[in-house]
């Protein structure tokens, strides 16, 4: 005896089971639509069609059968055949816009997705992190409440060009970025780029970044610092200070998850979207991200809990130009000159009360020089070395024939004077 065995879900075994008390009178039709959350009339004909064709007819009609709507083979076939030949590093949802764009194959992300995992292209992320834990920071509720900033140094151009480093920022609440390439990571690529930051989208209350030189010093506080009871600030700090921006300084990669994340997706579209663009130098680079990155924004930002922007604008009173510099106290010497960076500066229209002097010697990103003194800016001229030494020689040497000049030559007294007279023994011949 042969027995038919029908493959059911959990969900279609408990309808039998109550379409069969229907059919026994044990319930009523409207107890039944309540415990299947399905209306009377689906359910009278439901029991209809199990009594007439049995048991089976519970299950859906389609099921074991090809979609109408399936892909072909040959489809399949030309599509994995373009993503081994051109996006074999490609994300199945990267893949899948790329074929859209360029090569006008439609393929659903999900469909792309199976088929990759089926020939190896592709692993899913589940698989590669497998037993890994994040513990999810929440999102801040307002846009500019804070901004992460990192650099990323990699071969951004896969040896098509020089390698470069992203400065990147981006905001914890709607996960908007912004960045640009410079040739290494250091303080006038961080100037560079927050100036950049402030320009599109305003001064952010607070800026998060690691622990590099660049954004936090080791060194101990000068005298100065302590008798004002500040801590060391690197230029990059000082530069924050004036803006009235807060420095938080995270102890760990993963603290600031969000923007290793977004290196972590740049290194893979971003790249990608360089080679198909054929980029090769840094400008051209920089040019891409002016149009990348408005597309990224609008698929991947996120709206703000609350829209409120704590983003500041840009002071009138604030030249950015002078805003973003390099600062340090220096002392005047008595020749009235001042050393900055193994440069040489002498002051054109000095003062007395300038000698000994602290100033503030400020150059800014396009290389220019301010010399201050108490909020005034003072006149001066650039000197070599040499000229600073024959300076100094000139003034030591003035000095000698002044002091020669003032010093006093024997007295010798008169011929009337009485020490003459009553010495004059002395004197005679």
């Amino acid at each position: 005896m042969v027995r038919d065995i029908i493959k059911m879900s959990k969900k279609e075994l408990n309808r039998i089971e109550v379409i069969h008390k229907v059919l026994d009178k044990r319930i009523k039709q409207k107890a039944a639509a309540e415990l299947l959350n399905l209306c009377i009339r689906q359910v009278g004909r439901i029991v209809k069609r199990v009594n007439e064709q049995g048991d089976a007819s519970i299950v859906h009609g389609n099921r074991g059968k090809e979609s109408n709507r399936k892909l072909s083979e040959k489809f399949k076939e030309n599509v994995l055949k373009t993503v081994k030949k051109k996006y074999p590093d490609f994300g199945p949802t990267f893949a899948a816009e790329k074929l859209e764009e360029i090569d006008k194959k439609k393929v659903s992300k999900e469909t792309l997705r199976h088929w990759m995992i089926e020939e190896h292209i592709w692993t899913p992320r589940k698989l590669k992190d497998k037993g890994k834990v994040h513990l999810w920071r929440e999102r801040k509720e307002c846009f500019g409440e804070m901004v992460l900033s990192d650099g990323s140094i990699h071969d951004w151009l896969e040896g098509r060009g020089p390698k470069m480093v992203l400065m990147a920022y981006i905001d914890d609440a709607t996960g908007k970025p912004f960045g640009r390439f410079y040739p290494a990571e250091d303080a006038t690529a961080a100037m560079d780029s927050f100036k950049g930051y402030i320009k599109k989208y305003g001064i952010p209350e607070s800026i998060y970044f690691d622990r590099n030189s660049i954004y936090k010093t080791t060194r101990a506080p000068n005298l100065d610092e302590e008798l004002k009871g500040e801590r060391p600030k690197t230029q990059f700090e000082k530069v924050l200070a004036i803006l009235d921006v807060k420095p938080i300084h995270a102890y760990s990669a993963p603290a600031k998850g969000r923007i290793e994340r977004l290196f972590k997706t740049f290194q893979d579209r971003l790249i990608k979207e360089m080679r198909l663009a054929d980029i090769r130098s840094m400008d051209d680079a920089n040019k891409f991200l002016l149009t990348y990155l408005p597309k990224y924004i609008s698929r991947f930002s996120v709206p703000a809990k609350n829209p409120k922007t704590l983003h500041r604008k840009i002071s009138e009173k604030l030249d950015l130009n002078w805003v973003f510099a390099f600062r340090d106290e220096r002392t005047i010497s008595n020749d009235f000159s001042v050393r900055w960076n193994n440069r040489f500066f002498l002051l054109t229209n000095p003062s007395l009360s300038l000698k000994k002097g602290r100033i503030l010697v400020v150059e800014n990103l396009k290389g220019q020089i301010r010399i201050c003194y108490k909020d005034r800016i003072l006149d001066f001229k650039e000197i070599t070395e040499s000229t600073l030494e024959h300076i100094r020689k000139t003034i030591k040497l003035m000095k000698i024939t002044a002091k020669k000049s003032k010093s006093k030559k024997p007295y010798k007294p008169a011929e009337n004077h009485p020490w003459r007279t009553q010495n004059s023994a002395l004197f005679s011949r």
